[in-house]
């Protein structure tokens, strides 16, 4: 249940409790539900309302998290360029990212997002990974993560810690053993035996 809470699954979770009897989590609801409607705004391209929310959600969260709010800002950039609507990335490059430009870890992020400016067609940029929604992933995932911390609230599920220590525990045995290792754990393989 953890793992569907985590992910904002309110009607897989709904489903699990009425099937098992379980109780709901305290204050779930409504904390799972303004996460879902910041993710699900972020991942279709409406970044700028998904900042907003975050920041009535959690105050301050982006403010100490620089690279997150650059994240953000860039996806709104980025759909900005997609839309064809060039004035207005250019102008919101100058007022909210180039002021960001001076931090090192930027620079090579914004060189790469003004790229897609130097095309008639973006999607055809050696930089059109930028539009995909396979970016627009981690960096929701990680604000996700973010504002579960910021709740005091864990920002993994027990499953998924599980699963890294699994895989690091199965590294170092790796390593140690050399030879004569059973095959890497498959769940499908699993629940086929």
């Amino acid at each position: 249940m953890s793992y569907l809470v985590h992910n904002c699954f309110k009607e897989t979770v709904d489903s699990f409790i009425a099937s098992t009897g379980m109780k709901q989590p305290s204050d779930y609801l409504d904390h799972m539900e303004k996460r879902k409607r910041i993710f699900t705004l972020a991942l279709e391209g409406n970044a700028l309302k998904a900042i907003e929310l975050t920041e009535e959600l959690a105050p301050d969260l982006l403010e100490k998290n620089k690279d997150l709010h650059f994240d953000l800002l860039s996806l709104h950039f980025v759909e900005l360029v997609r839309s064809r609507k060039i004035t207005e990335a250019l102008e919101f490059a100058r007022s909210k990212l180039s002021p960001l430009g001076n931090v090192q870890n930027f620079v090579a992020k914004l060189e790469n997002f003004m790229t897609l400016l130097a095309f008639d067609e973006p999607e055809k940029s050696p930089m059109n990974h930028l539009l995909s929604i396979e970016y627009r992933q981690p960096v929701v995932e990680s604000l996700n993560r973010a504002i579960l911390a910021h709740a005091n609230l864990p920002s993994c599920t027990p499953m998924e810690r599980l699963i890294q220590q699994t895989t690091v525990v199965r590294q170092c045995l790796n390593q140690e053993l050399a030879k004569d290792v059973p095959p890497p754990f498959s769940l499908k393989d699993f629940l086929e035996c």
